[in-house]
C-alpha cells in the first residue's frame, strides 16, 4: 500500500508495463489474451515495474510469468491504456499501462502462473472485441493494421 500513497492522495495513475504478445501463423498474425485471476476478463500480460529492468524487459518478464511465452519486446512503447486496478486491500486505483509489442519465439507449458489464468490466441480484431478497455481495443486494432 505504501507504494501507492501518492497515487491515492493525489489521484495520479499507477504505472504498469504490458505486452501485446503476437505470433505469425499460416492464417496471419495472432495475439495472445489471458484472463485476469480475479474476474476472468480478457486482457494482456501486464504488471508493476520491476526494479532494475527497463519497461520492455519488465513486459517480457510479465509475459513469461502470466502466459508462459518467451520472446523479444520492442523497446519503444507501442501505446498506452488505462484501467481500474483493484488492489489486494480492496482499494481501486487508476493504472496506466505502457504496452510493448512482443514477438513470441517460444511457449512453455510450465510457467509461474500456470493454472491461474486461461490463455487463448486470437486474430487482433477478434481480440479487440473481447477486451473491455477502449484504449486496449484501439491498440489491438492497430496491431491488425500494422501486420496486414
Amino acid at each position: 500500500m505504501a507504494d501507492f500513497t501518492e497515487t491515492l492522495l493525489y489521484g495520479e495513475a499507477a504505472k504498469q508495463m504490458g505486452a501485446i504478445c503476437y505470433r505469425r501463423g499460416d492464417s496471419g498474425v495472432e495475439v495472445l489474451l489471458i484472463t485476469t485471476r480475479e474476474t476472468g476478463r480478457w486482457t494482456i500480460p501486464k504488471g508493476w515495474p520491476i526494479r532494475g529492468l527497463k519497461s520492455h524487459k519488465a513486459a517480457e518478464q510479465e509475459a513469461w510469468e502470466e502466459a508462459g511465452v518467451k520472446g523479444r519486446a520492442r523497446r519503444k512503447v507501442f501505446g498506452k491504456f488505462t484501467y481500474v486496478k483493484t488492489l489486494v486491500t480492496g482499494v481501486n486505483v487508476r493504472a496506466t499501462v505502457d504496452v510493448h509489442l512482443l514477438d513470441v519465439r517460444r511457449t512453455r507449458s510450465r510457467f509461474p502462473e500456470r493454472g491461474q489464468r486461461k490463455l487463448k490466441w486470437f486474430r487482433p480484431l477478434d481480440a479487440a472485441s473481447r477486451v473491455d478497455e477502449t484504449e486496449l481495443k484501439i491498440l489491438l486494432s492497430k496491431v491488425a493494421k500494422r501486420f496486414s
